[in-house]
């Protein structure tokens, strides 16, 4: 089994809450509420981002030369008004890319520059370097592209009815459908829409890159897969990915824009470097980062339900049309997850769900922070909502009804076992924290009392599977070296965006080796250390970099409790590492320093590489059967809205979120960010509204016009709270959970206070004010 400790090291999955390790005690180590390992620099300004960075001799500065039009033929584009503006030094075409002019993260074919066909408003036509930024913008804003329009694909509808697809529909079916629906006492139908949503991440996308000796090319890009920056670098340069290092410290957010956009910019620079030969930095303007690159996807829902007077759904025929925008990026992934997430926590016996990839001529989108799994809940909570009104019913008493377990089947579509009881535990958890019944009583009342003032509670609970839908990204490797004065340097394949990825991964390996984890030195991730690696996303990072780290680490401990067994003449079971010492053998001890000093002497190695593979995971693509996840996150939120029914405005007034994390790594960083997803999760759902004109220009291209979550509509009341005594069943590192994406779905329960609270079970999202003021308007 790859992931057990090395011989003599304690299996971190095995302790109780609080317990101490066999071998490995928990010194500011697992569970420990340690802050970000940046916090201070990230609130004093000292952190440095890829800007931040002192920049090389010689830097030259790139910019984008945007298409103005959704769709057309390319038939000229003439660079001399750009290399007529002071300080231009070079315009890059596609006949100057050395290699592939090809950036797809997935499949092929995705131009890095438009060469003859232009797919969306904002593709980039060419790359522009000056002495200066402002240089290269000018320069880039000075061309004058030819295009010949040609109609564009706006919508997913247009694209249904001509079957434009990026790649074929995805379908999960169990039992007959039609049969079922036919049978069932009640039927019902419905569609809504759920609109997309952009990243916002603070720091935009960047990257720099600084030609070396013999082809070699050092890449800074702000990324959550360096490794995937390599790949497309060198495929856009036509040379071999030894010659292409990749680094990459911090991130100012990443959400997924940062999974395969962060690639084509890097490329971008790095074929203006290659052809120049001076290092080139692109830093995307706001306005630039939203045209260029992609968003969460937008879906159309429409669907069938059978179900009987109690609320129980019979039968479920479905369609979610997910928006790929112009070619096929993350699509596969994002519509996988959305097929098996399209029941969420409920069972339905008879189902047939499929999912469409629609292509359109719009900027491609791609992963975003759930990856398809909250595009896809959302079908059955409309679904639920909808038909507790026809039965006459509460929506929560439905959704009860259909919990997956406890009488209902406890087997997902695809095969999977879900747990029922973790799914009732959470729900009832959060129904007490926020005080259901009570707070119901005071909704009716204060609705009562005011003409048009109303309030809504709304409800929300998630079963999220934790695992890459591709099998061969389920992996990890990490580098640990021990110095002979005691400390420890860890670099890992995960980045770090905020999110509190390595200070989870220095915990681990400081409860490893029994020392504080001041004694661990965390590095930049970087190709050249840990290669091959997957990126940060699906909520992985913790439980793939966090056992590729303690595998490295417990084989290095092995080697020292050897060497400290051979010098006292003990068994190296014997051996403990707790508190910054090794002791063994009665009242013997020295320090970790020292041990590691005389393993030194004794010539022992103190570098291991670790290397993790997810295990017990499968899936049959032909089928759609399997066991895609490793586990099941498992959360419940409640939250109570204000209305005004004469304009449409809202606010939530109150959160109460409980959140399965297992066995938390470090609960102020897994709390943080369940509190981060929720505010997140809110925006897309009620006033993160992406609009495109008739032309397919996006027009909400920055702050004025594109509404992301201030401080100000965080709730005033936010509860949050982990579920406590429930470690992780799986063998996941010290038995946590993941945190990243899960969570977000939470925001789901605004939603459906905003529909309690003016009375109708149809509101697509994002519910903005117009949205919420047409409801009330056509209920």
């Amino acid at each position: 089994m790859n992931h057990l400790p090395s011989p003599g090291a304690a299996d971190p999955g095995a302790a109780q809450d609080g317990a101490e390790l066999r071998g490995v005690t928990q010194p500011q180590g697992m569970g420990a509420a340690l802050r970000h390992d940046s916090a201070l620099k990230h609130a004093t300004g000292e952190a440095r981002f890829l800007d931040d960075l002192a920049e090389p001799p010689g830097l030259l500065h790139a910019a984008l030369a945007l298409s103005p039009v959704a769709h057309g033929r390319l038939l000229a584009l003439d660079p001399a008004p750009a290399r007529a503006v002071p300080g231009v030094v070079g315009v890059l075409l596609p006949a100057d890319i050395p290699g592939r002019n090809d950036i797809a993260a997935a499949g092929a074919n995705e131009a890095m520059l438009a060469e003859e066909l232009v797919e969306f408003a904002g593709q980039p036509l060419a790359i522009v370097v000056g002495t200066t930024r402002d240089a290269a913008i000018a320069g880039a804003a000075a061309l004058r592209p030819e295009i010949a329009p040609l109609p564009p694909v706006l919508t997913v509808e247009e694209a249904i009815a001509r079957e434009a697809w990026v790649l074929p529909p995805q379908a999960i079916t169990r039992g007959d459908a039609a049969a079922a629906l036919a049978a069932a006492p009640q039927r019902l139908s419905g569609e809504f829409r759920a609109g997309g949503q952009e990243h916002f991440y603070l720091e935009g996308q960047i990257a720099m890159a600084v030609p070396g000796e013999d082809g070699d090319l050092q890449v800074h890009s702000s990324t959550q897969h360096p490794t995937e920056v390599q790949h497309v670098v060198a495929r856009v340069l036509g040379c071999d990915y030894n010659r292409v290092m990749v680094s990459t410290r911090r991130m100012g957010g990443g959400f997924g824009g940062k999974e395969s956009n962060a690639s084509w910019v890097a490329a971008a620079a790095a074929v203006a470097a290659r052809k120049l030969g001076r290092p080139v930095k692109l830093r995307l303007s706001r306005k630039a980062d939203i045209a260029a690159t992609g968003k969460r996807h937008p879906f159309f829902y429409r669907w069938t339900a059978g179900f009987d007077a109690t609320g129980r759904i019979l039968a479920l025929d479905a369609i979610m049309a997910a928006d790929a925008g112009h070619s096929l990026d993350m699509t596969g992934g994002v519509i996988f997850r959305a097929v098996t997430h399209a029941l969420n926590c409920c069972d339905v016996p008879a189902l047939s769900v499929r999912a469409l990839a629609c292509k359109t001529n719009t900027v491609s989108n791609t992963a975003f922070r759930g990856f398809g799994g909250p595009q896809g809940a959302l079908l059955m909570e409309d679904v639920v909502h909808r038909v507790a009104r026809a039965a006459g019913l509460p929506p929560e008493q439905v959704r009860e009804r259909n919990f997956a377990g406890g009488g209902n089947g406890s087997e997902t579509p695809y095969g999977q076992e879900i747990e029922g009881d973790l799914i009732r535990r959470v729900w009832a958890e959060a129904k007490q924290d926020s005080g259901w019944e009570a707070r119901r009583l005071e909704v009716a009342a204060f609705n009562a009392q005011h003409p048009t003032l109303r309030r809504g509670l709304g409800s929300m609970v998630l079963a999220f599977g934790i695992s890459f839908g591709q099998m061969h990204m389920n992996q990890a490797g990490a580098l640990v070296h021990v110095y002979t004065d005691g400390s420890i340097r860890l670099n890992h394949g995960g980045t770090e965006m905020g999110q509190g990825l390595f200070i989870k991964v220095a915990q681990v390996v400081a409860s490893v080796f029994g020392v504080e984890v001041e004694r661990i030195g965390i590095t930049a991730t970087s190709t050249a250390e840990v290669p091959n690696t997957s990126p940060t996303a699906a909520s992985t990072g913790s439980d793939l970099n966090g056992w590729a780290a303690h595998a490295a680490a417990s084989a290095i401990r092995t080697r020292m409790a050897e060497v400290a067994a051979e010098e006292w003449g003990v068994a190296p079971a014997e051996i403990e590492f707790a508190e910054g010492m090794v002791r063994g053998g009665g009242n013997r001890a020295m320090s970790f320093g020292e041990l590691a000093k005389l393993a030194y002497m004794k010539r022992v190695s103190l570098s291991a590489t670790g290397f993790y593979r997810t295990p017990d995971i499968h899936w049959d693509r032909v089928a759609m059967r399997g066991k895609p996840f490793f586990y099941f996150s498992y959360g419940a939120a409640v939250a109570e809205v204000a209305v005004d029914t004469l304009t449409g405005e809202h606010r939530c007034l109150g959160a109460w979120l409980v959140q399965d994390c297992g066995r938390s790594l470090n609960p102020a960083v897994d709390r943080g960010q369940v509190e981060g997803a929720f505010v997140q999760g809110m925006g897309w759902l009620t006033c993160e509204e992406l609009w495109w004109d008739a032309e397919g220009r996006l027009r909400t291209l920055g702050p004025a016009t594109y509404k992301i979550p201030g401080s100000r509509d965080v709730p005033p009341v936010l509860q949050t709270r982990l579920l406590e005594g429930a470690p992780a069943r799986a063998e996941t590192i010290f038995r946590s959970k993941a945190v990243g994406e899960p969570p977000l779905l939470l925001a789901t329960a605004v939603w459906n206070a905003l529909k309690d609270a003016i009375g109708t079970d149809r509101l697509d999202a994002p519910a903005t004010p117009e949205r919420v003021l047409a409801a009330i308007r056509g209920r």
